[in-house]
């Protein structure tokens, strides 16, 4: 398999997410918008017609969203670079597949992630295996990706990124504390070493971290809008997705 871009290259799609996804009027969607319809904001080109200031015009859920390359994917090779105002007929197969496709790809993300760690090389070889076959699964028709059976998929490929997570964790010293799941919102964490912690699907809104030592810590899936990561040392971090960091109160600013 070549090299795969897994984040978003907006200029290389039909504005799927703009589209395909309904949203609900509330704190991150200033409208609300039914599924299929493209939102007011979108341009001719495809493009967001207010994407340097989504947060202030009171769409942060657009933000934290990451289609991890499942977008321009469709639209190139999936659908042959047509697009659904051009050619309405694939309209709907297009829209149904892009959760499909964006869960595939966020897959694939973490795979690649585990394989950068060396800690967990005794798995290395499962993974790229899995790596090629996500991605085979992804080249698809349309139809075929309809069928696809994903919470099953799921369960094939999340003990592998566990077990590497496990290595990683285990060399990262501390009482590695065991968050799964939990709901911590607004929790005061600040200052902890929480080391090779496990947040994996915790939820974390507003969620106070400040300086403390998150290193090899797993943020699979968690839910990170509004947590507060200044001072926190992220070194080694596991699983943090360019969405999560945006989501949260870092040191840097994300545009």
């Amino acid at each position: 398999m070549g090299e795969r871009l897994l984040e978003a290259d907006c200029a290389n799609c039909a504005g799927l997410c703009c589209v395909a996804p309904a949203f609900a009027k509330s704190s991150d969607f200033a409208i609300n918008k039914p599924a299929g319809t493209a939102c007011r904001n979108l341009g001719d080109d495809f493009r967001c017609g207010i994407h340097e200031r989504l947060a202030e015009s009171g769409f942060p859920g657009c933000v934290v969203f990451d289609c991890f390359g499942a977008g321009q994917r469709l639209t190139q090779e999936t659908f042959g670079g047509r697009d659904w105002r051009g050619d309405p007929a694939i309209a709907g197969p297009m829209f149904a597949s892009l959760p499909i496709m964006r869960q595939l790809h966020e897959l694939m993300w973490y795979v690649t992630e585990a394989l950068k760690l060396d800690e967990a090389r005794g798995v290395h070889g499962k993974l790229r295996e899995v790596l090629a076959e996500t991605d085979r699964l992804g080249s698809v028709t349309p139809a075929e990706l309809q069928r696809l059976d994903l919470d099953a998929y799921r369960g094939k490929v999340n003990p592998l990124l566990q077990r590497a997570s496990e290595l990683a964790r285990a060399r990262a010293g501390g009482k590695r504390k065991d968050y799964r799941g939990a709901d911590l919102a607004g929790r005061r964490m600040r200052g902890q070493d929480l080391r090779g912690a496990s947040f994996r699907g915790a939820l974390l809104i507003g969620a106070d971290l400040r300086e403390s030592d998150l290193r090899r810590a797993d943020f699979t899936g968690a839910d990170l809008r509004g947590t507060d990561l200044r001072g926190a040392d992220l070194t080694g971090v596991l699983f943090l997705t360019p969405a999560q960091r945006r989501a949260a109160i870092t040191d840097i600013s994300h545009p």
